[in-house]
């Protein structure tokens, strides 16, 4: 009937829209079923569908000039709301009423004053937050939570009733019980004491909801899982344990999810084997572990953690491979020619054991000549020869249809025990990485392709074509730089955007170009469509390889495992009817994960540069605004140089051009510039770090006077436009 209801109003036609009219037209005349009518109707109203005139009759809300939409705060108080995918609202920070970032509001368009739709917030329809981290401060009666969120910018209050054993300088997770006539809340839980080595990071993790134990019942049910194979299941698959099968991680890793195997075949084409923890043999649909890992979605990595998918047991242990132990394995075994295509290719459910536990270190030694190392690992040495030369043929392949190497520098930080960071410096990518990432492309390219030409339920990662508008602000951003592309951008192909990338290598600009190419793509995410993925110019891709942290690659291990290895075809209405779902949820758990991991690093970033205060480094401007611009530091740290720091000139922002140009001196500041900055100013807290030019006077804040019975008076600097009553009129004697 809500629909029925909905379409009836949308009729302009249609006047008679008051309760009694409605119910009549709708046969609901008894009094039970009026009752009923009038709280659906009721309900609608709430939800903003609808809503009453001044006469009392019901209309669509955008027919009064009404919409509803999500609240998107800025730091400085006002908000957009978007309407639908291509309208949104411009809300003054006045006319915000009692609404929060994240809220869904019904607001009513205002005459705007520019060009740009504006609205009002009528009233709150849903709350979209409810709980905050924030530090525990004394008020004047009551103690109050002052939020780490910038975008929320009221204390919450809480009363000793509800403060549960927290205490002023305390972290805390608070959760919002009323909102007038002033915010009130209950702490659902202490984080630490805002000092307590690694409580910061806990604090950012908590802001996004994200839970680091596990519930009770996962607990309960990985207890029956063993930490060896049950051998019963070995008949069951391939036995592979004698061929010679390596894994490749970082120095650190303990979830040891892909391994490899390599050999030359008498046709002199290669035999290449992936083999990934077969996860789904023990974490059941269905199961509180399954349901868990769907929660959180993916395995997040922060500076001094990490927060797993799956329980230590599993994602270290039996799911691990780990060297010179039994483990049960998926594996994507492919016959490559010299050419770099499949020719040819099985899915099978295996049984490996891992000779060698490698790291990335140690093969790159391997492969640049380290007579030391290849000692050390003699056995497998032309194993990882052979791997750099299919490699190499991989990525030539890739390169030929136009993948895009994106090549941006990320940073990694690194902290002491006590979680202070002690130095920044970029990520390294050597041999070995790219061997790794060549072997795993051409894995989940193959399983996408396998599941796309069967037609079954599936669920695919997906690389959409850059939206039009975002490539046009690219070029008319590389062309200053002297980059073009050629051709219509409404049609625009992998390759040319990659051959930009190439041209820039080697020149100063390349870690701009990249970025700015990276910033104006889509954002990857998963389907059950097989849209192909634009950034790796394929066809046919999905995540097959990491199931132990990666929800998806575990549903793709699913798929495998119902259709291919079981046969068992009744199963596709159900999987045609999650993998929906599960990819949406997937694709935002990944989203927050990344919000997350960016927050944490930013923060011990600026953590790391408050102890370099009033020191000059050497950067690269990598960003401008109209508000300044930001220099990169090569250890990829950036700050900020504001406006109000260029002293020697008025600068005006040339948006066309991407640059600052000077009103007298037609001095210019321009992407790739080189410029030497010294620190001024972190906060750990907003995640912020801002420079000033080396060389620029320092902007001096003079004491302003203000006239009083014709007399000048300076005011203090520190108290704006106040004047000191003391000094200008003393008190009378009595």
């Amino acid at each position: 009937m809500k629909e029925e209801i909905l379409q009836l109003l949308e009729d302009q036609t249609y006047t008679r829209r008051k309760m009694d009219e409605l119910a009549e037209h709708f046969g609901m005349t008894s009094t039970e079923d009026y009752i009923i009518f009038i709280k659906l109707i009721n309900s609608m109203e709430d939800e903003g569908l609808i809503m009453r005139s001044r006469l009392n009759d019901y209309y669509l809300i955008n027919q009064l000039h009404f919409y509803s939409g999500t609240v998107q705060m800025n730091k400085k108080g006002f908000a957009f709301v978007k309407v639908d995918e291509e309208r949104e609202f411009y809300i003054h920070e006045n006319n915000m009423k009692d609404a929060f970032d994240k809220d869904t509001v019904l607001i009513e368009k205002i005459p705007s004053h520019g060009s740009r739709e504006e609205g009002r917030v009528v009233r709150v329809i849903k709350r979209g937050q409810m709980r905050y981290v924030g530090e525990v401060k004394r008020g004047k009666r009551d103690c109050y939570v002052d939020v780490d969120d910038a975008k929320f910018y009221q204390p919450i209050f809480v009363d000793s009733a509800h403060l549960h054993g927290a205490v002023p300088g305390h972290k805390v997770v608070v959760e919002i019980k009323t909102y007038k006539p002033q915010i009130k809340g209950n702490i659902v839980k202490v984080i630490g004491h805002r000092n307590d080595p690694g409580v910061d990071i806990l604090s950012i993790v908590h802001a996004h909801d994200v839970d680091i134990e596990f519930p009770k019942e996962v607990y309960e049910q990985i207890e029956a899982i063993n930490d060896e194979i049950d051998p019963t299941d070995i008949q069951n698959r391939v036995d592979l344990r004698s061929e010679m099968i390596v894994t490749i991680d970082g120095d650190d890793a303990k979830d040891l999810d892909d391994a490899i195997s390599l050999k030359k075949l008498a046709n002199g084409h290669y035999q290449l084997g992936v083999h990934i923890a077969d996860v789904s043999y023990y974490v059941t649909e269905g199961s509180p572990l399954d349901k868990e890992a769907v929660k959180r979605g993916t395995s997040i990595y922060l500076v001094d953690r990490v927060i797993p998918m799956l329980p230590h047991k599993l994602s270290n242990g039996i799911c691990s491979l780990n060297p010179n132990t039994d483990r049960y394995t998926i594996s994507c075994i492919m016959e490559i020619d010299n050419n770099g295509e499949v020719v040819n290719h099985d899915i099978q459910p295996t049984v490996i054991h891992s000779s060698y536990r490698m790291t990335y270190n140690n093969v790159n030694k391997i492969l640049d000549g380290d007579v030391h190392v290849q000692q050390q690992y003699q056995e497998v040495v032309p194993l990882f020869f052979l791997m750099q030369e299919l490699a190499l043929l991989l990525r030539s392949k890739r390169d030929d249809r136009g993948a895009i190497d994106f090549d941006v520098n990320e940073a990694k930080v690194l902290v002491d025990d006590k979680g202070k960071p002690i130095d920044i410096v970029p990520r390294t990518r050597g041999a070995s990485d790219k061997i790794i990432e060549e072997f795993m492309l051409r894995a989940n390219e193959t399983v996408a392709q396998h599941f796309k030409w069967m037609d079954l339920p599936f669920i695919y990662r997906v690389h959409e074509h850059p939206k039009l508008k975002k490539l046009q602000q690219f070029v008319s951003i590389v062309k200053p730089l002297g980059y073009t592309i050629k051709g219509s951008l409404e049609h625009v192909y992998p390759n040319e955007l990659s051959a930009i990338v190439d041209a820039s290598k080697g020149t100063e600009e390349h870690t701009i170009i990249s970025t700015l190419l990276l910033r104006c793509m889509q954002k990857a995410r998963y389907d059950r469509q097989c849209l192909g993925h634009f950034g790796l110019a394929d066809e046919y891709y999905t995540h097959f390889t990491s199931p132990i942290r990666r929800y998806p690659d575990l549903l793709v291990h699913r798929c495998i495992r119902n259709f291919l290895f079981d046969q068992n075809y009744e199963a596709t209405a159900h999987f045609e009817e999650v993998i929906p779902l599960l990819a949406e949820q997937s694709s935002f758990r990944e989203r927050e994960a990344i919000d997350i991991e960016r927050e944490v690093t930013d923060m011990k970033m600026a953590e790391y540069m408050s102890y370099h205060i009033g020191e000059e480094f050497e950067g690269m401007i990598s960003s401008i605004t109209q508000f300044g611009f930001f220099v990169e530091l090569p250890n990829t740290i950036d700050g900020l140089v504001h406006m109000t720091e260029l002293t020697d000139d008025y600068y005006h922002y040339d948006e066309k051009n991407l640059m600052l140009v000077g009103e007298m001196t037609g001095k210019t500041y321009k992407l790739s510039d080189k410029v030497k900055v010294k620190v001024i100013s972190c906060s750990k807290k907003d995640r912020t770090i801002d420079f000033e030019l080396v060389g620029q006077k320092a902007r001096i804040k003079k004491k302003k006077t203000i006239q009083i019975n014709d007399k000048k008076v300076k005011t203090n600097p520190r108290k704006k436009g106040k004047i000191n009553k003391s000094k200008r009129f003393p008190r009378k004697r009595r």
